[in-house]
């Protein structure tokens, strides 16, 4: 990477490791991982499984010590979780007794009752969950209550959003719709994105650039730049060629 590249870079990631103490031994889970990723940017991790792309994750949030290395966003080293970078987990996390309205706004104490209306007005909208505001989870779609946990995330006013197998509960369908979904809200918001997957498609259709991850103890193997228009179509020659691509470097025999 450039000069200018890393001086640009909006999370830097330096000669990380990480091991967690069991009572019998201790686990080496990433070893030595280097990245950098750029601001607005849409990058995935990939890797196998079991190998720490949600540890990656985890601790570039601040979830998570390193044993060695340093994290910096914007410049400050990170230590703790911030409230301007927000994760989406596969599972959501919306509260079963709030409304749409009233969960997307838990996070916006500070606002007075009319701005925070407007904030709320603006994510629903955003996410197409026009109609639903007073609705409770429990009469919503799995994909609806995913909408309503991205637009929880943006109305923070968060700069990165962490999505870690965010739609990995989802059925094949709704997979497919929530990828243009969050692809249209990230064009939309110009959020830094960072994805953790186990799907190659996902990742070649949603990000610009794409990490591969080696086996634990993990490091960064190659890091993909993803040329492809958007909106992008699975069954293009190019798309299936940046699979097969990622496939080949971890080590996985496609049969045709």
């Amino acid at each position: 990477m450039s000069a200018a590249a890393v001086a640009s870079a909006k999370i830097r990631v330096a000669g990380v490791f990480k091991s967690f103490r069991t009572k019998k031994e201790t686990v080496d889970v990433l070893e030595g991982v280097d990245l950098d990723v750029r601001p607005q940017e849409f990058l995935a991790i990939v890797g196998p499984s079991g190998c720490g792309k949600s540890t990656l994750l985890n601790c570039i949030a601040g979830f998570e010590q390193l044993t060695k290395g340093s994290i910096e966003i914007d410049g400050e080293r990170v230590r703790k979780p911030s409230r301007k970078r927000v994760f989406v987990f596969q599972e959501t996390g919306i509260f079963p007794w709030l409304t749409v309205r009233d969960n997307i706004g838990f996070g916006l104490g500070d606002l007075e009752p009319g701005a925070r209306d407007e904030v709320v007005a603006r994510y629903v909208a955003l996410v197409g969950l026009q109609g639903f505001e007073k609705a409770y989870p429990a009469e919503l779609s799995g994909g609806m209550k995913q909408r309503v946990e991205f637009a929880r995330a943006l109305a923070v006013e968060s700069d990165v959003l962490y999505l870690d197998e965010p739609f990995g509960a989802l059925d094949a369908f709704t997979r497919l719709e929530m990828r243009r979904e969050i692809a249209r809200i990230w064009k939309a918001t110009g959020k830094t994105c960072l994805l953790v997957t186990h799907d190659v498609e996902e990742a070649v259709e949603l990000a610009d650039r794409i990490a591969v991850m080696t086996r634990r103890p993990a490091r960064i193997e190659r890091i993909l730049e993803n040329p492809l228009p958007r909106p992008r179509d699975p069954d293009d020659t190019g798309f299936r060629e940046l699979k097969d691509q990622i496939f080949d470097i971890l080590g996985v025999e496609r049969r045709v």
